[in-house]
């Protein structure tokens, strides 16, 4: 667990700079129609970072210093195979885009912290969550169906890795009956975190960074009724009026789940909301927004955020 938390610090800590314009009546610019191409590069970009991510991680750290932090030999094998697909995974996708006639994204300059064998096996199990977030919820947006089968192949393959590395720290392999689709922009403010720079000549992406927003560190699991905090560095974040209620919007699949936040130093408290009956639990690799509305969430109403974190079973 405490390898868990220091992860999700890390994460927290290696935040870039974020955009601070987060009133919630900032009229956000209209995005362009996305097309399949930027699917394609979207899902590449993401690609690239966890290939580079495992790349970096086993040139780092031995089979000896994973066996010393409590990792096997079998575990060691795996996590080589699981590099392996990520990079299979960044061939392929640039093999198609290419093929498509389009300019494929070219691996950016990354920096993922200073990281042990147990934190960076924990960042590991963050990053093929949001992996698996990043398809479910890009799969709306594929036009081809060719491309659609093609990326819930690699969809499925991501959750296995998941649920692997999951279970070799100690957490259920499969904590929820439901995985949580996240929209482009989402999983890019989380992907920026880790992002310095990307080539000059990398196609554009139509995604966009919300302001940053990060869970604290918690003394212990978190699960339903639990009151986390949660950080917005650089930025403070206010309904257009300056005093209407803000919420905290927990992402579900099956449609989000508000609770109230409190304004504190620094962010908000909330407590854990329950899902309501018949909908998705909050439960597992969990997502939360900040938002003025509590009907919805879109790209638009966002004002910081995701912050993610584990909810644990009561």
């Amino acid at each position: 667990m405490k390898a868990i938390i220091t992860a999700v610090a890390a994460f927290a800590a290696a935040a870039a700079a974020a955009p601070t314009s987060n009133n919630l009546q900032t009229i956000r610019r209209a995005m362009p129609a996305i097309t399949d191409a930027d699917i394609l590069n979207y899902a590449l970009t993401l690609e690239h970072l966890e290939d580079k991510f495992y790349r970096e991680g086993l040139a780092n750290f031995t089979q000896a210093d994973f066996a010393a932090a409590g990792f096997d030999a079998t575990f060691y094998s795996n996590l080589k195979t699981v590099s392996s697909d990520e990079t299979t995974h960044v061939a392929f996708l640039t093999g198609a885009i290419t093929k498509a006639g389009y300019t494929p994204v070219a691996e950016c300059v990354y920096n993922f912290g200073a990281l042990t064998p147990k934190t960076f096996v924990a960042t590991a199990s963050i990053l093929e969550g949001v992996g698996v977030s990043a398809y479910l919820g890009a799969a709306a947006e594929i036009m081809s169906a060719a491309y659609l089968t093609a990326a819930g192949s690699i969809l499925t393959v991501e959750s296995r890795h998941s649920s692997y590395i999951r279970a070799s720290l100690g957490q259920s392999p499969f904590p929820s009956p439901f995985d949580t689709p996240l929209t482009l922009n989402e999983v890019y403010t989380m992907a920026a975190q880790f992002i310095v720079s990307c080539p000059s000549s990398n196609p554009a992406l139509p995604v966009k960074a919300f302001p940053t927003l990060s869970s604290a560190p918690s003394n212990g699991p978190i699960t339903v009724g639990s009151t986390i905090t949660l950080l917005t560095p650089g930025s403070v974040v206010t309904a257009a009026d300056g005093k209407s209620q803000i919420y905290a919007a927990f992402i579900t699949v099956t449609g989000p789940v508000f609770a109230p936040a409190t304004a504190t130093t620094g962010g908000f408290t909330v407590t854990v909301p329950k899902a309501p009956e018949g909908s998705a639990p909050i439960s597992g690799q969990t997502y939360v927004v900040l938002t003025g509305c509590n009907t919805t969430v879109t790209d638009d109403t966002v004002a910081a955020g995701p912050a993610f974190f584990e909810v644990g079973p009561l």
